[in-house]
């Protein structure tokens, strides 16, 4: 996803001189025939480029519904703002990541209400328990009351719940 699905957004990030340039290469790149923006299939193949994976349906549609019409694509202002918004969500996810991975002591793949008070006794040991609960009850709930980062592709079996009072964020490989 282009924005942050946890209500936060990214902090804003700046590219580096040369990231920035790879970008508008394959902007031109995409753009075989010099029209000065890319269409819908351009804009996919830019995304691959990239990112390494081909952009879903209502990704793809959500960019293009954007676009101004009289162009018929997207310009390379567009672009460039677009992939810098892609590369904040994505750092902004990788931390998330990191974080939970070293609250996940045990590499169980989720938190339990205690792994969350020993985590938070390290990093802010004034905090009070009470605000302890709130944080991990607001992560997310599932029905049931299971308490859950992440729901995992098969979130309706019952073998994918981590369990109540519990915090899940799948692994990536």
């Amino acid at each position: 996803m282009f924005f942050s699905q946890a209500g936060a957004r990214p902090r804003m990030w700046e590219a580096s001189p040369s990231e920035h340039k790879k970008w508008v290469e394959v902007f031109k790149t995409c753009d075989e025939e010099n029209k000065g923006y890319l269409s819908r299939e351009d804009f996919k193949v830019a995304v691959v480029m990239l990112f390494g994976y081909k952009p879903s349906k209502i990704e793809a549609d959500a960019v293009m519904s954007s676009v101004d019409l009289n162009t018929s694509g997207i310009l390379l202002k567009e672009f460039l703002d677009i992939v810098r918004k892609k590369k904040e969500a994505q750092l902004y996810w990788n931390e998330i990541r990191h974080i939970f991975t070293a609250f996940d002591r045990h590499y169980r793949g989720y938190l339990t209400l205690e792994d969350f008070k020993k985590a938070f006794k390290q990093v802010a040991p004034k905090l009070s328990e009470r605000i302890i609960l709130e944080v991990f009850r607001h992560v997310s709930v599932f029905p049931g009351g299971t308490v859950i980062k992440n729901l995992p592709a098969n979130a309706g079996d019952t073998d994918s719940s981590p369990g109540l009072g519990r915090s899940h964020m799948p692994r990536s490989n």
